[in-house]
């Protein structure tokens, strides 16, 4: 058997699939990106094995494999649910990853995998318990306690994307429809899509998010509106988190987590929808140390033991 000598991360993202390998230390080797073979499920076994073959070929090293997939793995079932890449539900992808990489592999939820990336030497690691939280594709959130990911008893901690948008005005219902089947969930606005059709509902106009973040920095009009709404929207969502679980610090990652002025406004904001309505606050908001990669670290300490 050979000798393992590095962790192996792997981010299965909406729209696309990254490695990472690192040391015994947590120091990066090795990082690879390759775009995501949308709605092909034997595809995306394909890209994994190929990015994990690659890995290992182009540094000599041989190493333990963690996964972040935007989804969970069902205690009954043992497949995949809860994900917003379709395809991957009620598939075994905990056993087909292994039975063509021909070892064990660990698969936690992508925001877990981010949570614990930041916890461990990334923004939250001065903290104990950390809620991090993605602004991507998807809107996710995984919570660390004492360095621990904390699942829960049906495994979905953490996942405030899929409640309700708290204290929603009347133009905000009922709410889009979501992939899970309700209306109005918090993903639906405050994902880069969900950013996308509020700028579109305000000018008629389909642009992408990260054109919508340009805009911002050149103060266009139309697009400051529509990150005023995204920014009250975030802080009543984040509010809910911070009255349920009160983290000691909520780190923020994915393509929507880039734009700064989202740090400084949401926290004006979101002291009317909190109960400590005598004082400030103090939960820092702040964006993940390691990046929108921040997850495939994560992913890769799945396995703290080598």
């Amino acid at each position: 058997m050979k000798k393992i000598n590095c962790r192996i991360g792997i981010d299965l993202g909406g729209t696309k699939i990254e490695s990472i390998v690192i040391d015994y230390d947590g120091n990066e080797i090795y990082r690879k990106r390759i775009p995501n073979p949308n709605n092909d499920y034997n595809g995306t076994l394909k890209s994994i094995k190929n990015l994990v073959h690659q890995s290992e070929s182009e540094t000599g090293l041989y190493g333990t494999i963690g996964i972040g997939i935007p989804g969970i793995i069902s205690k009954q079932t043992n497949l995949v649910k809860n994900a917003n890449t379709t395809v991957l539900i009620g598939k075994s992808l905990d056993k087909d990853l292994e039975l063509i990489l021909g070892r064990p592999v660990r698969l936690a939820n992508d925001a877990n995998c981010l949570a614990l990336s930041e916890y461990i030497d990334g923004s939250g690691e001065q903290y104990n318990s950390l809620f991090g939280v993605i602004l991507g594709t998807g809107v996710g959130g995984g919570l660390v306690i004492d360095g621990k990911i904390f699942p829960g008893a049906n495994l979905i901690s953490g996942e405030w994307g899929h409640n309700p948008l708290p204290w929603p005005d009347l133009n905000e219902l009922p709410g889009p429809e979501c992939y899970c089947g309700l209306s109005g969930c918090i993903e639906t606005f405050l994902s880069g899509p969900g950013l996308e059709n509020t700028f579109y509902k305000i000018t008629g106009e389909t642009v992408s998010a990260n054109i919508i973040s340009e805009k911002i920095q050149n103060n266009d009009q139309d697009a400051i509106k529509a990150i005023e709404l995204y920014e009250n929207r975030l802080a009543r969502g984040l509010a809910i988190v911070v009255n349920i679980l009160d983290p000691e610090i909520i780190v923020l990652a994915g393509g929507v987590s880039n734009i700064s002025r989202l740090y400084s406004n949401v926290k004006n904001i979101w002291n009317k929808y909190i109960i400590s309505t005598d004082e400030d606050v103090v939960t820092p908001i702040v964006q993940a140390k390691h990046g929108d990669s921040s997850g495939v670290r994560g992913a890769a300490w799945l396995w703290p033991e080598l």
